[in-house]
């Protein structure tokens, strides 16, 4: 009876903010500051790199009424919270930067015509890839043509150049205009810059060769994107458009979409479950790896639950639907997944910083180079400012800045498919630091479905019949696995006889409940509870202390200033529990058992799946001072709950896990990381993860910074030249771009 009485007593429909970060990222949620203001998602047709991020960053928030901007590069949205009469400034300014937005959402109109997630395509046109095809090779026909008669600035080498350029460069002449117009440092102006650059200097077959590896660039990049975009849109695929449901009487099928809530709906052997539901006949065997990433298929009986996207077995069945196919598990999971790409993770946000002062300092450096040496050394300016302009290509930092998110995102993606859904970057980062990690015990340790084991009356009345009844009426009222317990085991005994009626019920802070039966005050509670009444006598200390040594939790019922029944539960341990904390204690974790039951219990559980750290009679408080402990011990501390219990610990942990969130609304919101099954080993999974993700962010980082580091030498040296330092740029988007993709098969 540990943790009964504060279920009671959290605000459930709040999700917990931690002190250390913004809340708005911590929760996924809008910040308070900005609860009056309207609220509008748009898709960016040409928002397919953190350029023009970046540009439309700068444009909006400038704009009066503005209140806040989130970006979603993978999925190409733009979300602004503004206090604006209506979007069409920002559409107009959106179509000024000629970004071809599309309004997805408008909360300040709901009538304004929306686009959905199917009308959205992120395709590229096959008009394009001809264009491009023939801007190719009319490029390729001024080199060889410059080669062949030795003049790069003939008649029909210049007319093949200026007609590469026409066909395959004026997109990304336009967006470097714009850049210039907002006076933005970016790619597109400096790309623009560089080809008009060497036109200028008689570099024709060049600036052609330039443009048109620029543009194949940014399309083979865009095509690796939709890697990462589909890894998010393949999640909610799992979920089938069709169901069966029964209409008048009959069997029909129909539009998943369409179903209301409480159809019954049936799904045959082998079929994917269309929505959340609850079975209602049937006893199937259900693949749930989509949603939690168990391999073994679970054994359903009437009453369970399944969810949208998960595989029938063998045997038909049918159930009711308990969510729309808008709200479903997998649709929330989709959707925290695609919230979280918005929040920048601490290594994207170094990135961002460091390219805002990387470019500026490129550019100063190719201005000094074109213009130092021909006016103190007297060379010649042509070959300077080709170097220069060399140098304007490698400062494009596309492959920097696109390598971050990208990586995110798959990993983020992964785990979603492992049953790991972690809120954004941030926790994803954070999980490689974790010095030391606290755990509840009911439900995380043990499977929180404790049985009734003793049941002994304390007083000189010899029937405990009454004495069950009046604990069960007070257990009823809590949710908590061993009130579920009581409850269970009185309708076990086939006593027919009603509960009795409860007044004034109120929930004891992680020591009981409380209640007014007939006209006496019951309070059914915990071992600390008996002792801060003053009733716990050396004869109850010494059954209380037999029981609780077995491993028991002790459950007295008071009532008329004495102890007058005792119910003893016992809780078993996980399977894999002793596993989990032995490969957390490999990776390096210290981990301590935080319970609100008897320390007793609490150290033979704890034994049994080797914590040598187990703290009992836990208060919500006491646990908060715990995790406040081991912060000051270790940095970086984790808590693991079911979401609900424990709220004040699992805010004040850096990460605060909960354990099978899959069905649950609440650990859905209050988690930073959900475990969407009850296996404690998917914490190891997710360190891990965030280990790798770590490394591959810093490969990244390295292979970006190094391929310009060596072309910026070769520069300056007069090795390079500028259609090596795109070829260099493009080779070094795709690798970042691959190597963060990699993580998608983990």
């Amino acid at each position: 009876m540990s943790n009964c009485s504060h279920h009671q007593q959290q605000h459930h429909d709040h999700p917990h903010h931690h002190a250390h970060e913004p809340a708005a990222a911590a929760a996924n949620v809008k910040p308070a500051h900005l609860d009056d203001a309207a609220e509008a998602i748009f898709f960016i047709q040409k928002m397919d790199c953190p350029t023009e991020e970046k540009l439309i960053r700068e444009r909006l928030g400038n704009m009066d009424g503005i209140a806040a901007m989130q970006f979603n590069l993978i999925q190409r949205e733009l979300t602004v919270q503004h206090r604006l009469p209506s979007v069409a400034p920002i559409v107009a300014t959106l179509n000024a930067l000629d970004m071809l937005p599309k309004v997805k959402r408008d909360t300040l109109d709901a009538s304004v015509s929306s686009i959905s997630d199917e009308t959205v395509s992120f395709a590229i046109p096959a008009r394009k890839w001809y264009l491009l095809g023939c801007a190719g090779a009319a490029a390729l026909a001024s080199e060889v043509c410059a080669w062949s008669n030795g003049d790069d600035g003939s008649l029909i080498v210049i007319a093949l150049a200026l007609l590469a350029i026409a066909i395959g460069g004026l997109d990304t002449l336009k967006k470097g205009w714009i850049a210039l117009r907002h006076r933005s440092l970016n790619m597109n102006f400096l790309m623009s810059l560089a080809v008009i650059g060497a036109a200028l200097i008689g570099q024709w077959p060049e600036a052609a060769v330039v443009i048109v590896l620029f543009t194949l660039a940014e399309m083979i990049e865009s095509l690796s994107l939709d890697r990462a975009r589909h890894a998010i849109a393949g999640l909610m695929a799992l979920s089938p458009d069709q169901a069966t449901v029964r209409q008048h009487g009959v069997w029909t099928s129909m539009a998943a979409k369409d179903v209301a809530l409480h159809a019954e709906v049936q799904v045959r052997p082998g079929e994917r479950i269309a929505l959340d539901g609850i079975i209602t006949q049937g006893q199937p065997s259900i693949n749930q790896a989509p949603i939690t990433g168990e391999s073994m298929p679970l054994n359903k009986q009437i009453g369970a639950p399944v969810f949208a996207g998960t595989i029938n077995g063998n045997s038909a069945f049918e159930y009711r639907v308990t969510a729309l196919q808008s709200a479903s598990t997998l649709a929330r999971i989709v959707n925290s997944v695609q919230q979280a790409q918005g929040q920048r993770a601490p290594t994207q946000r170094f990135v961002d910083q460091f390219a805002r002062f990387y470019i500026p300092a490129v550019v100063s450096g190719a201005i000094l180079v074109a213009l130092l040496p021909p006016l103190f050394w007297h060379a010649a300016f042509h070959p300077w400012l080709y170097k220069a302009l060399v140098l304007l290509v490698i400062a494009c930092p596309c492959a920097l800045v696109i390598s971050t998110p990208v990586t995110i995102v798959s990993a983020l993606a992964a785990a979603a498919r492992r049953g790991i859904l972690i809120k954004g970057g941030i926790y994803l980062e954070q999980g490689r630091r974790l010095k030391a990690l606290a755990l509840d015990k009911t439900g995380t340790v043990t499977y929180g479905k404790p049985v009734v084991t003793d049941v002994q009356v304390l007083t000189a009345q010899e029937n405990s019949t009454p004495l069950l009844l009046q604990a069960a009426a007070l257990a009823q009222r809590s949710d908590h696995p061993v009130s579920s317990a009581i409850s269970a085991y009185q309708q076990s005994q086939g006593d027919a006889t009603a509960l009795p009626d409860v007044a004034q019920f109120e929930a004891l802070g992680g020591l009981g409940l409380k209640g007014i039966i007939g006209s006496s005050t019951f309070m059914l509670g915990n071992h600390r509870l008996v002792h801060e009444l003053g009733m716990c006598s050396e004869a109850l200390e010494a059954r209380l202390l037999a029981l609780e040594q077995q491993g028991k939790s002790t459950v007295i019922l008071c009532c008329d200033g004495q102890a007058q029944l005792l119910v003893a539960v016992a809780d078993s341990v996980r399977a894999n529990s002793a596993e989990a904390i032995a490969e957390l204690r490999q990776l390096g974790l210290q981990v301590t058992m935080l319970s609100g039951d008897n320390p007793h219990t609490v150290r033979a559980i704890a034994a049994q799946v080797g914590i040598d750290d187990a703290r009992g009679d836990q208060l919500p408080q006491d646990k908060l001072q715990a995790i406040g402990q081991l912060i000051a011990q270790h940095g970086h501390v984790g808590m693991v709950g079911d979401g609900i219990n424990d709220a004040p610990a699992l805010a004040r942990a850096q990460i605060g896990f909960a354990m099978g969130a899959a069905g649950s609304d609440t650990a859905l919101e209050t988690a930073d990381v959900a475990l969407m099954n009850d296996d404690l080993g998917k914490i190891g999974e997710f360190i891990r993860l965030s280990q790798k993700t770590h490394r591959v962010l810093r490969q990244n980082i390295a292979i970006a910074l190094g391929i310009k580091a060596l072309f910026l030498g070769l520069a300056l040296t007069g090795e390079s030249s500028l259609w090596m330092a795109v070829f260099a740029d493009m080779g070094s988007s795709l690798i970042v771009v691959f190597n963060g993709l990699r993580l998608i098969r983990c």
